[in-house]
C-alpha cells in the first residue's frame, strides 16, 4: 500500500517545476509535473514518491497529519516495549 503525505509549500523553483515542502517537520523537494493546476507557496498538496500529485484543503491535511502523528507514537511505543521485552 502507498500512501500520500500531506506537505506544506514552502517555495517554489519555476524554472525547475519543483516545490519545497515541508513534511511532518522535513524539508524535501517535490516535482510539480503532475500537477494541472497552479500551486502556491502556503497551500497544502499530497506528496507521493517525490511528485505533488493534489492539492489539499488546510483542514484535510491537519487532520491527515494528527493521524500519522497518532500512528507514529503507537508504532514507536510498540517498539521500545519490544526492545524491553528483549532486555
Amino acid at each position: 500500500m502507498c500512501l500520500a503525505i500531506p506537505s506544506k509549500v514552502i517555495s517554489i523553483n519555476k524554472q525547475t517545476n519543483m516545490a519545497t515542502l515541508d513534511t511532518m517537520g522535513v524539508r524535501r523537494e517535490a516535482s510539480l509535473d503532475l500537477m494541472n493546476e497552479e500551486v502556491n507557496i502556503g497551500e497544502f498538496v499530497l506528496l507521493h514518491i517525490g511528485y505533488v500529485i493534489n492539492k489539499i484543503d488546510e483542514e484535510s491535511a491537519i487532520e491527515s497529519l494528527k493521524i500519522y502523528d497518532e500512528i507514529i507514537k503507537e508504532m514507536e511505543e510498540e517498539e521500545r516495549e519490544l526492545r524491553e521485552a528483549n532486555l
